[in-house]
């Protein structure tokens, strides 16, 4: 259930992040948080046991919260409104 919540709440963000009434800082911290979750670089290397993963775990759920707090709600009601329409696929 999260799972497809969070899913549903990323591709709201990525709509977000090119609506044009989105601030540049939302779209800064959008871009920020989406590269260090696709970056093969880390804080924390993977290969250490429990904290390599750790920080993955930790810190883009929070990047993602802290955006989606950015995001003026009326522009995120839109975007999830766009996704539950099936607007948001990735391309």
């Amino acid at each position: 259930m999260r799972a497809r919540a969070l899913g549903s709440e990323t591709r709201a963000l990525w709509l977000a992040a090119r609506h044009p009434d989105t601030p540049w800082s939302a779209r800064l911290l959008i871009a920020l948080v989406a590269g260090y979750a696709l970056s093969p670089l880390d804080l924390i290397p993977d290969f250490i046991p429990v904290l390599g993963y750790l920080d993955d775990l930790v810190l883009v759920p929070l990047g993602l919260a802290l955006a989606i707090r950015l995001v003026p709600p009326r522009v995120m009601a839109d975007c999830r409104a766009r996704v539950a329409a099936g607007e948001g696929q990735y391309r």
